[in-house]
């Protein structure tokens, strides 16, 4: 797997038009947008893990029918610091750094000082957010980088530090439909208190300010939830939200602060500091975004690692949310390098495979019902929450489907009831070798699988006037084992899932992890074309001969 994980990607500055076989939907014109680590080698020295490479972005372009491809590493301040010293200087979560061994002493002590509350990366590898008419490289520290999404440009860096009191965040938040951005960062004991703070990003400067400024500047903190534990805050990827509600998880994956902050003394790397606790609850934390507090009635289920929210809805006074749920933290470990090898197949087979699992929560808990009972009164799913002695809520879920991960769904109903799941498929190892498409009503799944092709989190984008929630194409980029098979950007009928185009690329492709799709066309536009390509298949199909 060396082909895939081990060697430098090259970039693509220039523009490449792909070569298109099948035929591309009109109405979709835009840009496919996505992010992962293309470089783990600096020099002579060694990434140890997957995720801690250097951010390379890539882009596909559609455009009436055709297709470019290009591709460039953000040039981060992490990125210009290792090339200049032409060796890994900067530390990642799972690679430690070190100083120059010609430093002097007093150097090294003050390096080791400045380690004891790190100042993260701002090496953005995991994802793209889009705020107001910016889009923004992001990973899980208070860094992120504004790009530009046309050239692949880096520009200005955004410590999220100045706006609200956040160490990390995650790089998946949710947009309203006005564009503000809902996002969850933990603030590590600020002023005597580690919390998980909630806090919104408007997608316009509010109106009767000063223009000009910044939307940056009206950052507001929306909640914040004290931590179980003052120096073990859980680690978390992701968050739910429903109309009225956000959805949080503090499972028992946590990050020991103490350890943290001994970690570059002790000649380890901060991935050392996480650590599972699989005899403790994940608490489910619910917060009312009308009255910006907690539900009060206390909320647990059994001890899991959750990298990915799907979905969350309300129905009939319960909130429904959907998790890719794993038993352990051993996914984490399956990405150092070390296991990414040609005995990747022994190396990296799961322990625990994920699991979508849906769990019903009652937001108004009848207060009469017996010791025992089951709270959970919504057809839709045999999830259940049972009264204890003590008040609180024991939440077990319903098992809807193995072996899946990196989900996506029509962000037109995020929030909302939904029915279709859109992931990659993971067997025995990790590393994807299948997209999907799940039916929640009907528990049954449609599948698109290639033989030595590595498909990337497949992304929905809705056709024009879409009625139906499967009505659009599912974009993934493919990378491919097989020497004579080049990269390709898959399209996918998202009702059939029968493949519609591919649009293959002579590059260096990496395998990335999150992204997004910017639509360059207007409604109006979208809608006249989508009008062409329906009456174009009227006439194929006027003028085919009888069957």
């Amino acid at each position: 797997m060396d082909i895939i994980f081990g060697r430098n990607r090259k970039e693509q500055l220039e523009p490449v038009r792909a070569k298109v076989t099948g035929k591309i939907p009109a109405w979709l014109q835009g840009t496919l947008l996505r992010n992962g680590p293309g470089m783990h080698t600096v020099g002579e020295s060694r990434y140890n893990h997957w995720f801690d490479g250097l951010a390379l972005l890539h882009s596909f372009t559609i455009r009436d029918g055709e297709i470019y491809y290009r591709s460039k590493y953000l040039r981060s301040d992490t990125y210009n610091a290792n090339i200049e010293a032409n060796r890994i200087v900067v530390s990642e979560f799972g690679t430690m750094a070190y100083p120059d061994p010609c430093k002097n002493i007093f150097s090294k002590a003050f390096t080791y000082l400045s380690h004891t509350i790190p100042d993260f990366t701002d090496n953005c590898l995991i994802n793209i957010m889009k705020c107001g008419e910016d889009f923004y490289a992001t990973s899980e520290t208070n860094y992120i980088r504004k790009i530009n999404p046309q050239t692949l440009e880096t520009l200005e860096k955004v410590d999220y530090r100045k706006y609200v009191a956040v160490n990390l965040a995650t790089s998946h938040p949710h947009y309203d439909e006005a564009g503000n951005v809902l996002n969850m960062g933990t603030s590590i004991v600020e002023k005597g208190k580690t919390k998980y703070v909630i806090f919104k990003i408007p997608a316009t400067v509010p109106e009767g300010k000063k223009q000009g400024k910044s939307p940056w500047k009206h950052t507001e903190v929306f909640c914040s939830i004290p931590s179980h534990s003052l120096l073990s805050p859980s680690y978390y990827h992701s968050f739910g939200v429903t109309e009225n509600y956000v959805i949080f998880l503090e499972q028992p994956f946590r990050l020991d602060i103490l350890k943290m902050a001994t970690a570059y003394i002790r000649r380890m790397s901060w991935a050392s500091c996480l650590a599972f606790h699989r005899e403790e609850k994940t608490y489910i934390h619910i917060i009312d975004q009308r009255t910006r507090q907690p539900v009060q009635t206390k909320f647990y289920t059994d001890a899991m690692v959750v990298f990915h929210h799907v979905n969350a809805y309300e129905e009939d006074g319960c909130i429904v949310f959907d998790v890719i749920a794993y038993e352990d933290n051993s996914l984490y470990q399956l990405f150092y390098l070390a296991n990414l090898n040609q005995n990747f197949k022994e190396n990296t087979r799961l322990t625990s495979v994920p699991t979508l699992r849906r769990f019903a929560v009652p937001l108004h808990a009848d207060k009469n019902a017996e010791v025992g009972s089951n709270l959970i009164r919504v057809a839709s799913t045999t999830a259940t929450a049972l009264k204890e002695e003590d008040g609180q809520v024991y939440c077990q879920p319903e098992f809807l489907y193995e072996g899946l991960e990196l989900p996506r769904v029509n962000y037109a109903h995020n929030g909302k009831q939904y029915r279709y799941v859109f992931a990659a498929g993971v067997q025995w190892s990790p590393i994807p070798t299948e997209i999907i498409k799940y039916d929640i009503l009907t528990k049954s799944s449609l599948k698109w699988r290639e033989d030595d092709c590595w498909p990337a989190e497949p992304l929905f984008v809705p056709a024009p006037g879409a009625k139906d929630e499967d009505d659009g194409v599912i974009l993934s980029a493919i990378v491919s084992t097989d020497p004579q098979k080049p990269p390709f950007l898959l399209i996918l009928d998202a009702k059939s899932f029968t493949e519609l185009a591919r649009a293959s690329v002579d590059v260096d492709m990496h395998m990335d992890l999150h992204g997004l799709f910017i639509a360059d066309m207007d409604g109006d536009a979208k809608k006249q074309a989508a009008s062409e390509e329906q009456r174009d298949r009227a006439s194929d199909c006027h003028g085919a001969p009888p069957t």
